[in-house]
Formats: structure tokens, C-alpha cells, sequence
């Protein structure tokens, strides 16, 4: 530890020119995302008050408020002996900077340098309130920049919170009948989550607020206690989750209303301000959303089979390769009996109908499980960390299913304790019983 504390400070004085610059100056270790060295003026800025407070802690933590590393993190495009120049907002100092950045190696080791210009102080002020161009364009950029739909919204919420200095921003989606879902949801530290608590929020709750939403218009909220008369169902959903203000705006895409977002409890001079900001991104996170669902009912495509629901191959090649070694896992392998038949002498509607039901029989005996159709007339079950007990009842189950939905399938089941045999070998086992219970069952009951 002593020789740990040592090594740190030796980095520290290796950067004590820049102790008396009047610019912004910090240097972190990449692999370990820690701070090293904060120049006076950084201290000053960020509210430390010794190199000594740094030690140890997150760049994440101090330069972004964050207790998570940052969605978007650029450290991979910095080279040694060149620096990369950006203006950006921060949303912890509310202000925008001019950066430098580079990288330097140093005894097997990695740090990124950064110097940062105050740019407020030569740009007029919107009022004493933080420029919103510069916090629009920074937020789009982190939000762009993600790896996902989904990815790109709890960015844009994580920036907002943070730049706004609020205690929650969040997200609902209109559900149908104009019932709302919180979908999303960025709380500060500390700040208890409130999205389990609410889905399905009728649309009479927040009737006001709809005929606002109508006109284009956002709701603002200065003190909850003076709403408690004139729209007491808001105040009493309000009063539970701590919020004395809000601001929410719409979502809204092709000139229909798909739901709302919000900040709670923003510092009171920020109320009126947000408004226009919410009202320039709720454009943007509609198309986020409109995003997600296209990726959605891609990935629905590529990984479901479209009859059952059930996983295609894709799906089960995705999770074989995710399955953790040293647990226990069952295989069974399912053929519909008679599909060729029903097919023939009753229509294809028929046929579709028999594989529904033998999919239900899975599902009831093994819903917790991974399911997939892996061919047409062929179903698996990958039961990680089942017990054999489990499996038994769960196969008694799907015999007892099976019978009472007129679904027949051969079945074919093996068990191992250590999931790290090699699953090739357990499903070609699992599919030899399954042929022979098939051979069993039309010897018994020969198919005309």
C-alpha cells in the first residue's frame, strides 16, 4: 500500500508545472479510470481540496458526477504526440470548455492529459443560464454516439440530469388507451427510483397535462403544494415521490402525442429555461424511440421464430455461446408427432394451430427456460442450473400438457451436473433418445 501511495505521488509531481496554470489541468490512468493529478485551478473548479482527496477516485465520479463510467468514453481515439481539440459542455460546472487532449506512456502505463479553457466567460450568457445550444449539441453528440437505441436514451437522460442538476429525468411511453408506462428513468445519487411504481398510470391523471400537450405547450411546475387544489390527482402522485417542481414536455411523432418526458426538483432558476430545451430534444428522443422499436422488431426477426415466439436458431447459437461453465443443464429434445398428417388431411391452418399448442406445452412445463423452434417440426429446451429433480417434474408436466392440449411430440432428455460438457454432445444424445421415444410411440400407434 505505502509503495502504491508512493507511486502515486511521484506521477503527482510529474505534473506540478501546471500546478499554477489558470486553466483547468487533470490527468487520469486509463485502464483504471483514476484521477492522478488535478492542477489548483481543477481543484478550485471541482471543489477539491487536496491532491490527497483525489486518490483512488473515479474520473467519472469527480469530472461527469457520475457513479457509473461513462456510456460514451473516447479515451481509444487519443495517440501519443498528438492532441485532440473539442469544445464541449460540461454538465457538472454548467459551462462550455475548450479541450485538449493527448495521450502519454509512461512505465507501462497509460494517462490521459487534459487542459481545459473556460469559454463562458467570452460568451454572453442566456441570462445567467448555461448556453442551450452548447448543452443540445453535447448531448446529441454523447447520444449519437452510443452503441444502441437504448444505449443512446439512458445517455441523453444521464447528460440532462446531470447538466440541469436535477434529481430525476425520466420517460413515459403511451401504452395503449392512453395508458402510460415510465420506461426510462436517470435518478441522482441518493435519489430513490421511482419507475416500478409507475406503470400503467391512467390517462385521467394527467388529463391537464394532455391538453397542454395538444397545444404544443409543456407543463411547469413551480411548487407541488400549489397545484394540491386545482389538480389534486397529479399532487398525489407527486406528494409520495418527494417532487416540489417539474418540467415536462411531449413526445411527439408524426403529429401524434407517444407519451412525455420530464425533470423533477431542477434548481428553481432553471424552470423556465428548461422548457425550451425539453421542447428542442423531445424531437430528437421521439426518434430515438422510433429507433428502438424498428431495432426491436428487427431483433424479433432475426432471433424469434414468428409462428410460436419461441427462439429460432440464431437465438440458440446466441445462447449456447453465453452459457456459463460449471452449472448443471438439461436438454430435451421435442418432434411434433403427426404435423405431416394434420397438414394433409386438415390444411396447413391445422398444422399451425398443432405446432402452437405443442409450443404452450413447452412453455407451461419450462417457461423459465430457454425454448427455440429448431426446425420445422422440432422444439429445444437449454435448462441452465436445473436440477435433475426439476427436470423430472419439469418433463412430467409437459407429458400431462401434452395430453391435455392434443399436442403429441417424441421426447428425448439428458442431464449433466457440469454444463462444461460439450453441448454439441448432449443435444446430438437428447436428439438420438427423442428418436428413439418417436420409433417407440408409432410402433404402438402406427400412422396412417
Amino acid at each position: 500500500m505505502e509503495r502504491e501511495q508512493s507511486s502515486c505521488r511521484t506521477v503527482a509531481r510529474i505534473w506540478e508545472i501546471y500546478e499554477e496554470m489558470q486553466e483547468i489541468v487533470y490527468v487520469l490512468e486509463l485502464e483504471a479510470h483514476e484521477l492522478v493529478y488535478m492542477n489548483r485551478h481543477a481543484r478550485e473548479v471541482y471543489g477539491i481540496s487536496s491532491l490527497e482527496d483525489i486518490r483512488g477516485r473515479k474520473c467519472y465520479e469527480i469530472l461527469r458526477g457520475s457513479s457509473m463510467p461513462c456510456a460514451v468514453c473516447e479515451d481509444n481515439r487519443l495517440r501519443v504526440g498528438s492532441f485532440l481539440e473539442e469544445v464541449r459542455y460540461n454538465p457538472v460546472l454548467g459551462k462550455k470548455l475548450a479541450l485538449k487532449d493527448t495521450l502519454i506512456e509512461d512505465n507501462g502505463k497509460r494517462y490521459r492529459f487534459s487542459m481545459a479553457v473556460d469559454l463562458s466567460a467570452w460568451e454572453q450568457q442566456n441570462n445567467g443560464y448555461e448556453d442551450n445550444e452548447a448543452m443540445v449539441n453535447e448531448g446529441l453528440r454523447l447520444s449519437l454516439a452510443a452503441s444502441s437505441p437504448e444505449k443512446s436514451v439512458a445517455v441523453l437522460l444521464e447528460y440532462l440530469g446531470l447538466s440541469l442538476k436535477s434529481e430525476r429525468v425520466y420517460i413515459f411511453e403511451e401504452t395503449g388507451r392512453k395508458v402510460f408506462d415510465n420506461t426510462y428513468e436517470w435518478c441522482a445519487s441518493g435519489v430513490e427510483p421511482q419507475k416500478d411504481n409507475l406503470q400503467g398510470v391512467s390517462y385521467e391523471v394527467v388529463s391537464l397535462w394532455y391538453q397542454k400537450f395538444l397545444k404544443g405547450e409543456s407543463v411547469i411546475i413551480k411548487n407541488a403544494e400549489q397545484i394540491r387544489e386545482e389538480d389534486p390527482t397529479v399532487y398525489e402522485y407527486l406528494k409520495p415521490q418527494k417532487i416540489q417542481s417539474l418540467v415536462v414536455a411531449p413526445l411527439v411523432e408524426e403529429e401524434k402525442i407517444i407519451g412525455f418526458f420530464g425533470v423533477d426538483n431542477p434548481p428553481e432558476r432553471y424552470l423556465e429555461h428548461i422548457t425550451t430545451l425539453l421542447q428542442i430534444l423531445g424531437h430528437f428522443i421521439a426518434a430515438l424511440l422510433h429507433r428502438r422499436d424498428h431495432v426491436r422488431r428487427l431483433e424479433e426477426l432475426c432471433f424469434h421464430d414468428q409462428l410460436t415466439g419461441l427462439g429460432n436458431r440464431h437465438a440458440m447459437n446466441e445462447y449456447i455461446s453465453g452459457i456459463q461453465p460449471g452449472r448443471s443443464m438439461g436438454v430435451i429434445y421435442c418432434d411434433v408427432m403427426g404435423l405431416k398428417r394434420t397438414n394433409d388431411e386438415k390444411g396447413h391452418l391445422e398444422g399451425d394451430n398443432l405446432l402452437i399448442r405443442a409450443s404452450e406445452c413447452l412453455r407451461k412445463a419450462f417457461g423459465n427456460q430457454a425454448l427455440f423452434r429448431v426446425g420445422g417440426d422440432e422444439f429445444l429446451a437449454l435448462c441452465e442450473g436445473i436440477t435433475l429433480r426439476e427436470l423430472d417434474e419439469g418433463m412430467a408436466m409437459l407429458r400431462q400438457e401434452m395430453k391435455a392440449r392434443n399436442a403429441l411430440m417424441a421426447l428425448g432428455c439428458v442431464w449433466r451436473t457440469d454444463g462444461e460438457a460439450d453441448m454439441d454432445q448432449l443435444m446430438k444424445e437428447a436428439d438420438c433418445l427423442m428418436y428413439k421415444d418417436k420409433r417407440a410411440q408409432y410402433e404402438k400407434q402406427p400412422e396412417k
